[in-house]
């Protein structure tokens, strides 16, 4: 979706299942230049250590590529197991719902861009 990959998770994941997923959103951000990702988890019932632990690693390799990653849509029972379980998801905001996730996307984003448009004006007139 324009500058945003939309990742929709529609079965719980094994781990092979999930250590693909992980390489392959690794590769579409850098295929595409994504500036954002969005998983939407709201299909898992469960998410245990390992999952948990891939979900952060995307966070991790987005941010290294210079994109924002987004994680919308996660069940009660889901949030409460990542925090029994002690799991932080570093470098991953969540939103409760796609909308909300792409709305916090473009705000990430789009603040970089302005900065971005703003370093590039000042460049320019020093010329």
């Amino acid at each position: 979706m324009g500058k945003f990959l939309l990742v929709t998770i529609q079965v719980d994941l094994y781990d092979r299942l999930a250590l693909n997923l992980e390489t392959d959103l690794a590769n579409m951000v850098n295929k595409t230049g994504a500036r954002g990702v969005l998983i939407d988890i709201s299909a898992l019932s469960i998410v245990d250590s390992f999952m948990g632990r891939i979900l952060g690693n995307i966070g991790t390799m987005s941010k290294i590529m210079d994109a924002e990653s987004v994680v919308v849509g996660m069940q009660p029972a889901v949030a409460i197991t990542l925090v029994e379980l002690g799991l932080e998801l570093k470098g991953v905001s969540t939103a409760l719902n796609v909308e909300k996730g792409m709305q916090l996307l473009h705000t990430k984003v789009g603040s970089f861009e302005d900065e971005e448009k703003e370093e590039d004006a000042d460049d320019n007139s020093i010329e």
